[in-house]
């Protein structure tokens, strides 16, 4: 049987969906019990007094009912926040939904998080001070590999621990192949020194310190290319909003200003 207790936590919510007449589920990521799904009562009735603290990508601190299973309870919350930025653009507001899904895929619900809550809360808060979002997301996708069974060797070579060099990408493998042991895998992927350059930086850079980040384009679509290829090959998660993301590229810019008008303008 599972335990019940009262509790105030930290969290960011993540996505809620209408229940029954007048109620809500509202998913939110929260600092001590991980991804944890809650039943808000009466939350589609007018002047519903939690309103502002259910909306997506609101930070605050709850206070409810905790269970081991089954569905939570929130009763009361304080210190609200909303990622404007994100909330008021469509492309930011596509990879702050691609972070947060992978995180809910690599751990899944009820599990704490750890490190990885004051990560995720940081990436967001990055990306609505306007960093990169697509270089931010790219971060998370590499350290979370191994979340997923897969942790690729990004610091040497695995046929000979060679540090220095150049270097590509092996998937049969799981990591790098220096120049000298590139006929080891024929089917390596042929990534250029920038992208792998890339690839080993983000694997070990500590995100609670990231910086601004500057990168050409060229580079970001061959990161995004490479990592789409290990991500389909080795992880198989599906994500709605990757899907999006990947749909926007083929969007008249437009379309997509008019979008980001539209959600300013709401």
């Amino acid at each position: 049987m599972g335990t019940t207790k009262m509790a105030e936590f930290s969290g960011v919510v993540v996505y809620r969906r209408d229940y029954r007449e007048r109620d809500m589920l509202v998913k939110i990521l929260t600092d001590h019990y991980g991804f944890k799904m809650f039943f808000v009562r009466g939350a589609r009735k007018r002047g519903f007094k939690l309103a502002a603290a259910i909306l997506p990508f609101t930070s605050a601190t709850f206070i409810g009912t905790i269970n081991d299973s089954g569905l939570s309870f929130i009763s009361a919350v304080k210190e609200v926040n909303q990622f404007q930025a994100i909330c008021n653009d469509i492309v930011l507001n596509a990879y702050a939904s691609y972070v947060l899904g992978l995180g809910e895929a690599a751990f899944g619900d009820a599990v704490p998080l750890n490190s990885w809550y004051a990560k995720l809360v940081h990436v967001l808060k990055a990306i609505d001070n306007g960093i990169d979002a697509a270089i931010l997301t790219n971060i998370v996708e590499i350290q979370m590999l191994g979340f997923f069974g897969v942790k690729p060797n990004l610091v040497n070579c695995v046929v000979c621990a060679e540090s220095q060099g150049t270097f590509d990408f092996s998937q049969s493998l799981g990591g790098l192949l220096c120049q000298k042991h590139w006929h080891v895998d024929p089917l390596r992927m042929h990534l250029n020194r920038r992208t792998i350059f890339f690839l080993r930086k983000f694997s070990a850079v500590d995100i609670l310190k990231i910086g601004n980040i500057k990168i050409k384009d060229d580079t970001k679509k061959d990161l995004r290319a490479a990592l789409d290829q290990i991500y389909n090959n080795e992880v198989g998660v599906n994500i709605k909003a990757k899907h999006f993301i990947d749909e926007m590229k083929t969007w008249p810019k437009e379309i997509l200003r008019n979008s980001q008008d539209t959600q300013t303008k709401d």
